[in-house]
């Protein structure tokens, strides 16, 4: 039977939660639980750094999150403001926009407000990661298929930081790591037309369908129902061009070449440092 006294009780923890819930503090880094792989210590103290380092807790309010091992830390580590008494009224009036499905999960799943590109075109700073990244910051990315929606929020920002771990940093030229191929994002009716002037227009040495694998029979398809090849080209020389060129191939919606897009890079080591790139200019 509900009683006085268990009514009281109630409130006294309900009062208790509310004190502890308040008491939450940012986490330092230095002070996190280690992790059971030291890569993955590496990558989680990268996204927070570039979360602290850059994330204007009062001036910003259109959260740009991407997809990736990696950005799943940033989503946590803005999880933790919204947890921060110190900084909770400002963090719980940011909207964060997705570029695929699985940030949006990343979004819902850490307390924070989601919003799509269509309501809020403009983004205040964006994170997410990168296939491989050269010395100038120029990027590829789709690999993970989240590819048109992740290079219009990223240019929908002065602010796309990348988060990453060392194994996707290019020492020389792009495609000199990440072998698969650039990524490009296509029409489905326009897929062969466009395979076909890849390789005999702009001399790619190979251009593969990408498909499904064990988990789908068929084509991957985008969250814009479009289809992605992955047209290798070796070492890149020029990104920018290149990007051009694939780009206005008919039927072709978008290539993974990020060219001065990204403003800072952070990369996380498998020793536990956290190395960052810098772009010269905003």
């Amino acid at each position: 039977m509900f009683t006085p006294s268990t009514s009281k009780g109630l409130v006294r923890k309900i009062g208790a939660i509310k004190r502890f819930m308040a008491s939450i503090k940012l986490p330092k880094i230095s002070e996190l639980p280690v992790l059971g792989h030291p890569l993955e210590n590496a990558k989680r103290a990268a996204a927070y750094r570039a979360v602290d380092e850059n994330l204007d807790v009062y001036k910003h309010r259109v959260i740009g999150i991407g997809s990736g091992s990696t950005v799943v830390y940033v989503a946590q580590r803005i999880g933790q403001y919204l947890k921060d008494d110190e900084y909770r009224d400002y963090v719980s009036k940011f909207t964060c926009v997705a570029t695929g499905y699985q940030s949006k999960q990343l979004i819902i799943e850490n307390g924070l407000s989601y919003g799509i590109i269509e309501q809020y075109p403009y983004v205040d700073i964006a994170f997410d990661g990168a296939d491989e990244i050269d010395p100038n910051l120029n990027l590829i990315k789709g690999g993970g298929a989240c590819l048109f929606q992740e290079k219009l929020v990223s240019t929908s920002t002065k602010l796309f930081i990348v988060v990453a771990d060392t194994s996707k940093k290019s020492y020389t030229k792009l495609g000199s790591r990440w072998t698969q191929g650039v990524p490009v994002e296509v029409v489905p009716v326009a897929f062969a037309r466009v395979q076909h002037d890849l390789l005999k227009l702009l001399n790619a040495r190979t251009v593969t369908l990408r498909q499904g694998g064990k988990s789908k029979m068929g084509p991957v398809v985008t969250d814009n129902m479009n289809f992605i090849l992955d047209a290798c080209f070796g070492d890149i020389d020029d990104p920018g061009t290149l990007h051009q060129k694939i780009k206005s191939l008919v039927g072709v919606v978008e290539t993974g070449l990020f060219v001065d897009n990204a403003y800072k890079c952070y990369l996380g080591d498998s020793d536990g440092e956290v190395h960052t790139i810098v772009k010269e200019s905003v």
